[in-house]
């Protein structure tokens, strides 16, 4: 699920003028103004979660009215996605597991690049609480799942030439997913703190035969 665009790249907004009267034009800061909703909606994804986090609360945080979020994001859905976008940049996760290097050594790659996400320094804030925001609310988890799939994990199945890419996909998700939520947010021991190396080794084997093994029948008979 990809975050909406086409009312951000337009920059026109209807002002209240009071007694039913409406200017449209150009808003001042337009960039800042969306940049500022999007910080706003994380920190209130992430101490509130999905259905905690309204869209007033959002707007009064970031010191905009609330039609500026329904403006660029059309929806508090489509917020959510735009903080999954804001915080996974999938174009360039997929470069990175990608980038013309083939194959073989698919599954290590993308293991690598969920780890970097999870324990950056500015990113892994915002992966708890998206993971947190999904775990409580059925419309955030779908909302994360069609995101990581599509946008993510279906490209990068699909460049394999593998048969069955979105079972691929969904299967190297399972994987990545379950592997947030032991790691980082119930913190399973000894998993939550093995090293990076150890993990990836224990992992990378799996999603390497998800996306380019041998399925089972009937899928592949």
């Amino acid at each position: 699920m990809s975050a909406p665009h086409g009312a951000e790249g337009s920059g026109e907004v209807a002002e209240d003028l009071g007694g039913g009267r409406k200017r449209t034009g150009r808003r001042p800061g337009v960039t800042l103004s969306r940049h500022a909703i999007l910080q706003a909606a994380r920190s209130r994804f992430a101490e509130h979660g999905y259905a905690g986090a309204s869209v007033r609360a959002i707007a009064n945080d970031a010191g905009v009215d609330a039609a500026l979020i329904h403006h660029f994001f059309l929806s508090k859905e489509g917020l959510f996605a735009a903080s999954i976008h804001d915080a996974l940049h999938p174009e360039a996760v997929v470069e990175a597991v990608l980038g013309g290097k083939g194959v073989r050594g698919t599954g290590e790659r993308l293991v690598r690049t969920f780890l970097a996400l999870w324990e950056g320094e500015t990113t892994a804030r915002q992966m708890r609480s998206i993971l947190r925001s999904a775990a409580s609310h059925e419309a955030a988890a779908r909302i994360l799942r069609e995101f990581i799939t599509q946008e993510v994990l279906v490209p990068i199945a699909r460049t394999t030439g593998r048969t069955h890419p979105d079972v691929r996909a969904s299967l190297a998700a399972s994987q990545l997913v379950g592997l947030a939520m032991t790691r980082y947010i119930v913190e399973i021991g000894p998993l939550a703190t093995l090293p990076q190396d150890d993990v990836v080794a224990c992992v990378a084997p799996t999603l390497q035969r998800y996306l380019t093994g041998a399925l089972p029948a009937p899928f592949d008979a």
